[in-house]
């Protein structure tokens, strides 16, 4: 087929992907509580005369455009965050302790913005391309799921030879676009302890077992983990994030136990495992001191795996479209994401779009986060022409 005029259609949509961007800014709404977004993006969905599904993972949105056996997904994600926001702009959110400070607004109208485009040359299209508006990616229900694991339980991805995403990036230079296959983001396990020690008078520790000694003691060795039991070569982190032992008033009182709890951060999966056995071992320490323990490990999202094949595509298309200068190097993150999800359950990569706003610091889940919506239409440029590109390839390459 002949090429997609892919930057004039993208250049077209940028007004409209900067107004759904606004407009979803300015009403955030948290996980799985995405109501005005879903109803807002289903009905642009239905205006462009496609295939609408709504609910998918409780509120999330499913659209094809064009049909064949070959079939790609596209997706964007479209929670806020618990954040007040403390930006003086006029798209400011209106929820009080709610804003977009990750930039899944734009991702939902950059994906709009393709919708647009792909829509309008449906014709020519050599497959389908399946438009995903996933729900909660920030967080889990009570179920302890994110929108992207439910999608892929719900069989929204059934049937995609792959599937690709983006990530706007505050950090990085406006326009700029970062690639890499591998490993992108980590698994995500929590953990959560108790260490349980025999309650005492404050002036006869001999009298109890001290839970804030024991907690001392196991905090110091969890500090050795990555340094001495995971091999060097293998990316991890132990991260405690929260103590507490006590009560305010009983500073003369042995407590009867003390908490903690933190994150572990891996790429691969012996390393994940590594990593909670190796906690359960330090916490045995109390044991041996004559306390005790009991320990939960809540396992979160694994880590993103890029398909180096549609990695390599993506980056060719960057090339192609903009130039080789646009290019940047890919950093590795032990954030999480939960599009690893759907990598599992069809090969696809994710790359990072530079939207540096100003000189401002403005990074992720921050209440001065904000972005360049200059970029817009790079992003559904690159969306849409690789969708087009993965259609293209041979059953052989697939």
């Amino acid at each position: 087929m002949a090429p997609l005029p892919i930057i004039d259609l993208a250049h077209d949509q940028q007004d409209a992907m900067r107004a759904w961007r606004r407009d979803f800014h300015a009403h955030p709404e948290l996980g799985f509580n995405e109501i005005r977004t879903s109803r807002v993006i289903a009905d642009e969905l239905r205006r462009l005369g496609l295939k609408v599904s709504t609910g998918a993972a409780k509120t999330g949105v499913v659209a094809t455009i064009g049909e064949g056996p070959r079939a790609i997904g596209i997706r964007a994600d479209m929670d806020a965050l618990p954040i007040p926001e403390a930006n003086d702009v006029p798209y400011a959110s209106t929820s009080p302790g709610i804003m977009h400070a990750c930039g899944h607004d734009a991702h939902s109208a950059i994906l709009l913005g393709v919708a647009r485009m792909l829509a309008s040359v449906e014709k020519d299209l050599p497959g389908q391309v399946r438009l995903l508006f996933q729900p909660c990616e920030e967080t889990n229900d009570s179920e302890g799921k994110s929108g992207g694991q439910r999608m892929v339980e719900e069989g929204v991805l059934d049937g995609l030879d792959h599937v690709i995403a983006l990530h706007v990036d505050s950090e990085l230079q406006a326009g700029r676009i970062s690639i890499a296959g591998g490993y992108i983001t980590a698994n995500v396990d929590n953990f959560f302890a108790q260490i349980v020690g025999r309650g005492s008078h404050g002036a006869h520790p001999d009298q109890g077992v001290d839970p804030v000694f024991l907690l001392g003691q196991v905090i110091v060795a969890m500090q050795s983990i990555v340094s001495r039991r995971v091999e060097p070569i293998r990316p991890a982190v132990v991260t405690i994030g929260r103590v507490t032992a006590g009560l305010p008033g009983g500073e003369n009182v042995i407590p009867a136990y003390a908490e903690l709890s933190g994150t572990l951060r891996s790429y691969d999966d012996a390393t994940r495992e590594k990593l909670i056995s190796e906690v359960e071992k330090v916490l045995s320490i109390t044991r041996s001191l004559g306390g005790d323990y009991e320990l939960n490990v809540v396992r979160g999202c694994p880590s993103t795996y890029n398909s180096p094949e549609i990695a390599a595509v993506i980056r060719q298309t960057a090339e192609d479209l903009f130039g080789a200068d646009v290019l940047e190097p890919f950093e590795q993150s032990l954030g999480g994401e939960d599009f690893s999800y759907m990598t599992q359950a069809a090969p696809g990569a994710m790359f990072m779009l530079g939207a540096k706003k100003d000189a401002v610091s403005r990074p992720h889940h921050n209440p001065l986060f904000d972005i360049d919506e200059d970029i817009f239409s790079v992003g559904a440029a690159m969306l849409a022409e690789t969708a087009v590109r993965l259609l293209e390839r041979p059953l052989t390459e697939r």
